[in-house]
This record gives structure tokens, C-alpha cells and sequence, in this order.
């Protein structure tokens, strides 16, 4: 009797294990912990084909799609409006939608007129923040708007909003202005009152974090000149390090954070490391190494065995040491200017513009390419949500869903 109730609570705990990681949340811009890390399933033999189970369209932009619990949330553009739209997530089928007036995007970026601003999800609120600097609250379950933050300044940086928001300790963040007169604001996640403001160089097109220091929560983040901290309670600046852009003139490259050590590049400037140091009552940054070769135009890296892995302002896959910045290896082939990463535990998936989804194994020694895919005919800006044997795409204008059998 006993050893049937040990093989019965054993199954149990096996399909309780499996039930989390297949329907692990994809809640945020970069994952659930913000660092491009998912729970997958990894196959003892990838097929030949991913199969497709179903493709919607749900509107023109570059906002990746969030996953939290049964429910797809998407952000786009549908003719002259910004629409949040939940979504089953087994199905695609549309539950609500809400939508907004939203003026043209003009000039250069008028390739891109959508959303690039990835929403969202927490305490059953989700957030966005529309390409000319509208802010929206809404309901998860219903759709129905709970606040919402007009851009009254009418500030904008050159490629409209490019930073996802970040929802942490009943806040949520947005970096807001223009040219030479930022912002980052803070708003309550339940009333939208402004907690804390703070100000000064212009916004990037890059993505903050959070780093705990101590028993203290940094908000690290890119502005158009400088990497810097706050003080996540209340916006104050803790430090500054100069990041100016080259070449292109902005930053868009979110920092990788692995405790104490901020990894940050950006094209044309290569990859730097630097550790954040506590001297008395304040924090500092030391620089542990630089490596001018290597950097990145859009793709944030992974930390994967003391390796970075990523995608290079060139188009080329690379391998860097963590520890000194050495490179392992630079692989050949091009791909595309935009392309994401994602740790996969035993393989990383990457997924340039091109469509063509990348499985590859986290090899120091060489590039190691174990499956690729075509899941996309057109290009691909967002990231892939990865959720166990589950994989949804975002292209131009549909959403889909594969299944790794």
C-alpha cells in the first residue's frame, strides 16, 4: 500500500511539475524574469518541421505579445488605431479588445507604424505605452480602461517610443521626453498617480531592469547619452556612465544583469562589463573589461556558462567570455539587423528578422546550429514567447502559434 501511495504521489508531482513549465508566463519584454530565460521542452530529437497550429492576424507593429496563464495579450496598430487585444491563447480566439486614436508615424519610422512598446502584465492590470507616449491601464479579465496618461508635452524621441514598461513593486515605469529632456516616471500601478519623476537626458529606445544592490533595488537603465541607476523607491540617481551612441545616434540595446555585473553594448561601440562596488553609504561602477570588437545594433546577449551569446551589429552569431571579454567565436553566416535570444536551458533559440528560428547549442568551442526553421514570411521584430513544447510568433501583421512535437 505504501508503495503505491509513493508511486501515485510521484505522478503527481510529475504532472504538477509539467503542468508549470507548460504554462509558464511570458508576462513582460524579455521574459518573466526580465533576462530572455524560459522554461521549454526540449525534444531528445528536434523534428523536421515545427507544426503549425494556428496563425491570426492582429495588426501592423513590433511590440512582442504577452503570455500570462490561458491568455494571449498583443499591442498593435489596426488603421488609424493602438489596440490591446487578449486572445486565447490554445486557439487565438479574440475574448475583448480595446482601442484609441492614434496620429501617423511619420518621417523614417513610417515603416514601422506600430507599437514597439512590449505591454506589461501584473495584479491582473496590464500597461502599454503607445508610439507617441500614451499611457494605458486596463483590466486583464475585461479590457475596461482603468487610467490613462496623455503625452501633454508632445516630446518624442526621433523613432517615436521604443522602451517596454516594467511593473515592480505595485509601480510602473516608463521612460517618457524627447531630445535632451527625459523622463522617468513611476506611476501607481492601481490609481496611475505619479510616485516619483525623474529627469534629464533623453529617453533611449532600450529597456530597464531592476539589480538588487545589497538590500536595495536599482532601476538600470540607458538614456540617450549615459548608462545610469535609480533608486528604485524613489527615483533618485544613484550613478552615471557615460554610453554615448555611435554611428546610429541612439541606444537600443537593453543591459544583461547577472547580479553585481551589468554586461551593456551597443553598435558600433562594442561590449563592456562593468560590477557595481558599495563604498560606505553609496554605490560605484568599476569597469572589468571592454571588448571593442564585438557589440551589438538591437539583440541584448544571454549569459549562458559564463559565455554571452548574441547576435552583432554585423549579423553574425557570437560567443563571448564573461569573464574577460575574450572571443570564443564569431560565426560566419549573416542573418539580419534585428534578431532576439533566448536561453532555453539546454539549447538557445534565436530568431532574426528573417523568420528563420534558430535552435542552437550553447557551445563554447564553436557555433553549433541544431534545427532551423522557417516561421515567418514576413519580418519578425518581436520576440518569440517560449512556453514548454509551445512557441508563439509575432511577424508584420499575424500571430502564431507552433508546437514543438
Amino acid at each position: 500500500m505504501k508503495k503505491n501511495n509513493l508511486i501515485f504521489s510521484s505522478v503527481v508531482i510529475l504532472m504538477t511539475l509539467s503542468s508549470q513549465v507548460l504554462s509558464q508566463d511570458w508576462p513582460q519584454f524579455r521574459g518573466p524574469g526580465r533576462d530572455s530565460k524560459a522554461t521549454t521542452v526540449v525534444p531528445s530529437a528536434w523534428p523536421v518541421q515545427l507544426a503549425q497550429q494556428w496563425k491570426i492576424t492582429v495588426g501592423k507593429g513590433d511590440a512582442s505579445p504577452v503570455l500570462v496563464g490561458k491568455m494571449l495579450y498583443t499591442f498593435t496598430r489596426q488603421g488609424n488605431d493602438e489596440v490591446v487585444m487578449c486572445l486565447e491563447a490554445s486557439t487565438g480566439r479574440e475574448l475583448w479588445k480595446y482601442s484609441y486614436p492614434a496620429p501617423a508615424v511619420t518621417g523614417a519610422p513610417s515603416s514601422h507604424p506600430g507599437p514597439r512598446s512590449t505591454p506589461a502584465v501584473a495584479n491582473g492590470k496590464i500597461v502599454t505605452l503607445g508610439v507617441a507616449g500614451t499611457v494605458s491601464c486596463l483590466d486583464v479579465s475585461t479590457g475596461k480602461l482603468l487610467w490613462k496618461k496623455e503625452n501633454e508635452s508632445g516630446l518624442l524621441p526621433q523613432f517615436y517610443t521604443g522602451m517596454s514598461s516594467l511593473i515592480v513593486d505595485g509601480m510602473c515605469i516608463f521612460q517618457l521626453g524627447g531630445k535632451d529632456n527625459g523622463q522617468v516616471v513611476a506611476f501607481d500601478l492601481n490609481t496611475g498617480n505619479e510616485k516619483w519623476k525623474y529627469t534629464g537626458e533623453g529617453p533611449a529606445y532600450a529597456s530597464p531592469s531592476v539589480m538588487t544592490a545589497g538590500k536595495a533595488k536599482h532601476l538600470i537603465l540607458f538614456t540617450e547619452k549615459s548608462l545610469v541607476s535609480l533608486n528604485l523607491p524613489d527615483g533618485k540617481l544613484i550613478w552615471q556612465v557615460a554610453a554615448p551612441p555611435l554611428q546610429r545616434f541612439y541606444n537600443c540595446v537593453s543591459p544583461y544583469i547577472d547580479g553585481q555585473t551589468i554586461y551593456y553594448t551597443g553598435q558600433g561601440s562594442g561590449t563592456k562589463a562593468l560590477q557595481v562596488v558599495r563604498e560606505g553609504d553609496k554605490f560605484a561602477t568599476k569597469e572589468l573589461w571592454s571588448n571593442a570588437e564585438i557589440g551589438a545594433k538591437w539583440n541584448t546577449a544571454v549569459l549562458k556558462g559564463g559565455y554571452l551569446y548574441g547576435f552583432t551589429d554585423q549579423r553574425k552569431v557570437y560567443c563571448l567570455n564573461a569573464q574577460d571579454g575574450q572571443k570564443a567565436w564569431l560565426d560566419e553566416a549573416t542573418h539580419s539587423d534585428f534578431a532576439t535570444i533566448v536561453d532555453c536551458g539546454s539549447v538557445l533559440i534565436g530568431l532574426p528578422s528573417t523568420g528563420n528560428l534558430l535552435v542552437l547549442k550553447p557551445d563554447p568551442k564553436a557555433y553549433t546550429e541544431i534545427a532551423r526553421y522557417k516561421v515567418a514570411e514576413t519580418a519578425v521584430y518581436a520576440f518569440p514567447i517560449i512556453a514548454g513544447n509551445i512557441i508563439y510568433v509575432k511577424d508584420d501583421e499575424s500571430l502564431m502559434q507552433y508546437k514543438i512535437n
